[in-house]
């Protein structure tokens, strides 16, 4: 057998399999499979893809993202061609229990990370490439499978941008041009020219093909191993159903599966199949990037005498425990002087990578570090993670060990006004499932919350504030997730004050203040409000008359909300001080004391209490 025959008998192979396995399903993506059956066949089978099949986690195996998630049968397909998957496990897609999903997870260990939300994939796909060339500097490739109806995401042209930044001659993408999207045609159809002035004005060498011709597919993808210094483009003509001629070219086929008594006729119109015949995946080299053992790091030291802002002492902290955690990696959003991970910068350039103002491509790519066991660090000012959130959520769904700093939250920001201010931000990660989220009130506590971040499993927040703000710990205190501390207490506390962050500085101003008149308050420094420490605050509700929370956060998924959550049946009413009225420019003390959550505005409300 040629291995012309042989592509062309295991292409019939993968298009069978995703006809039976969506058909058994009643459900998929078959069309948007079949178009791209041709350009994967030749990818993995041709010996252009390096892949060791029986070691998924190979450090030196080439990587396929499926951008275009939907054509998730496509995927399950070409694995069971080559052998890892049986027809009777492919029938089993889409069913509850089945590592198959409707669209890829990491519940099935070939994939890379979770897709499906489109426009993702380029940026996860630039984050491993970046790995193999300035970090594991290792041969392996990073190939991206994208659909052109996804082409018209932002975030694909963020990415689009930063990988001939970086000069990824490791990422090659491959655009399945098959003209129909979910209703109707994509904005430039099969203007395969279209596509092609715009990726190649963004620095990318491309190829246009057809891709159904085996012969020009393989061309392409050799010609992508000869790239120098620049990311190459596949742009490659297909036909939505490619194969079955009831539904090639047809719209309003997007999503839907043949029908059990059309499926005879579909099969027959493939030819005969083969289910002896299997794709070999030509192995990659045997190699492994140099590992960096962890040493101890510096001990924290500060002069107490002089204010610290929380933000500064994120900068000191990734610097300082790097030799701890050499698997991390730090990003930024073009603000590194603004969160201080310059500092981390200035020490360790060759570990920091500028993705400049397009945040949702840093958390794409930090998802791709990610997955090659890097440990990314990700800041930006908080307000501005809010346009990546697609991007968090799906990096859950993948499993990613992400560290996340928002900087400027709330109003105490001061004069440069709403835009800036982070508001939403807790609320934000508190939805998302497992999340960490830290608030620490001083450079102490917020020093020894992002070395806790870095020793955790998964995806953490830290918020931190712009102010500079007094010390209020000493540089061996303890600090731990789901922790938190009671400054102030006494047998006499008539309510409980529970803040985090700028507030507590507040709270604690309010306790002496009442103090003075004989009012005693308890005050408890809620720096993890996820996981949050319930107990403490139950002891809290049994041993005095209210709670009062106080947060420069919008009172919606804030700090209020956690702790009633955390308090189901609470013997005593919790009170709520938050951002409610619209931000304003001024100084932070006036913003403080505008949206009531100041020192006066605490003392106030517990008198109202008594």
């Amino acid at each position: 057998m040629t291995d012309k025959e042989r592509l062309e008998k295991i292409a019939r192979l993968i298009r069978y399999y995703i006809l039976v396995s969506t058909t058994e399903a009643g459900s998929g993506h078959p069309t948007s499979s079949l178009s791209a059956a041709d350009l994967m066949t030749c990818l993995l089978f041709s010996g252009t893809f390096r892949f060791d099949i029986n070691n998924p986690a190979h450090p030196n195996n080439d990587r396929l993202i499926f951008s275009k998630g939907h054509a998730s049968p496509l995927f399950y397909a070409q694995w069971a061609a080559a052998g890892v998957l049986t027809e009777e496990q492919l029938r089993g897609m889409r069913k509850f229990g089945s590592p198959l999903e409707g669209h890829p997870t990491r519940e099935f260990n070939f994939v890379e990370a979770a897709t499906g939300s489109l426009g993702q994939g380029l940026s996860v796909g630039l984050g491993i490439a970046l790995n193999a060339k300035y970090i594991d500097k290792l041969p392996y490739r990073t190939y991206v499978l994208l659909g052109d109806s996804e082409m018209a995401e932002g975030s694909q042209w963020e990415a689009l941008q930063i990988a001939a930044h970086y000069k990824l001659d490791n990422l090659t993408g491959i655009i399945d041009v098959n003209r129909l999207g979910q209703c109707g045609e994509t904005m430039y159809g099969h203007d395969l020219q279209a596509y092609g002035r715009r990726v190649s004005s963004f620095g990318w060498e491309t190829l246009i093909i057809d891709g159904h011709s085996h012969e020009e597919i393989l061309q392409a993808y050799q010609k992508a191993l000869t790239m120098r210094d620049k990311p190459c483009m596949i742009i490659a003509k297909t036909v939505k159903g490619k194969g079955v001629s009831f539904l090639e070219h047809k719209n309003g086929l997007h999503g839907k599966a043949v029908a059990k008594g059309e499926l005879p006729g579909a099969l027959a119109e493939l030819g005969e199949i083969d289910k002896a015949v299997r794709g070999e995946i030509a192995p990659p080299e045997d190699l492994a990037p140099e590992k960096k053992s962890a040493v101890t790091m510096e001990d924290m030291s500060y002069d107490h005498g002089k204010p610290v802002a929380a933000r500064k002492a994120y900068g000191r902290a990734l610097k300082r425990i790097f030799p701890s955690f050499p698997d991390m990696v730090v990003l930024d959003a073009e603000v590194s002087n603004s969160t201080y991970s310059e500092i981390f910068r200035d020490a360790y350039p060759e570990r920091f990578f500028e993705m400049y103002i397009a945040e949702q491509n840093m958390v794409g790519a930090a998802l791709g570090l990610s997955t090659r066991g890097k440990v990314p660090f990700v800041s930006t000012f908080a307000a501005f993670l809010t346009r990546a959130y697609d991007q968090i959520r799906m990096g859950r769904y993948s499993g990613a060990n992400i560290k996340f700093c928002g900087s400027h939250a709330g109003v105490s920001i001061g004069e440069d006004g709403p835009s800036q201010m982070g508001l939403e931000d807790i609320a934000m990660f508190r939805a998302v499932l497992d999340c960490v989220v830290l608030y620490p009130a001083d450079a102490v506590s917020t020093e020894k919350l992002v070395e806790e971040m870095a020793a955790h499993r998964g995806i953490s927040y830290i918020r931190t504030t712009r102010m500079e703000t007094p010390f209020i710990y000493g540089n061996d205190e303890k600090f731990h997730i789901g922790g938190s501390k009671v400054l102030r207490e006494s047998k006499e506390d008539v309510v409980t004050v529970v803040a985090a962050g700028v507030t507590l500085h507040e709270a604690l101003q309010a306790y002496e203040a009442l103090k003075k008149e004989n009012i005693f308050i308890r005050v408890m420094d809620l720096y993890s409000i996820k996981p949050i420490d319930a107990a403490t605050l139950g002891k809290a509700a049994k041993d005095t008359r209210a709670i009062i929370t106080v947060e420069d956060h919008y009172a919606e998924g804030g700090i209020g909300e956690a702790v009633r959550s955390a308090l189901p049946g609470c013997p005593v009413p919790v009170y709520s001080l938050a951002v409610r009225k619209m931000p304003r420019s001024g100084k932070p003390q006036e913003l403080l004391d505008y949206e009531e959550i100041s020192a006066k505005a605490i003392a106030a409300k517990v008198k109202s209490l008594l």
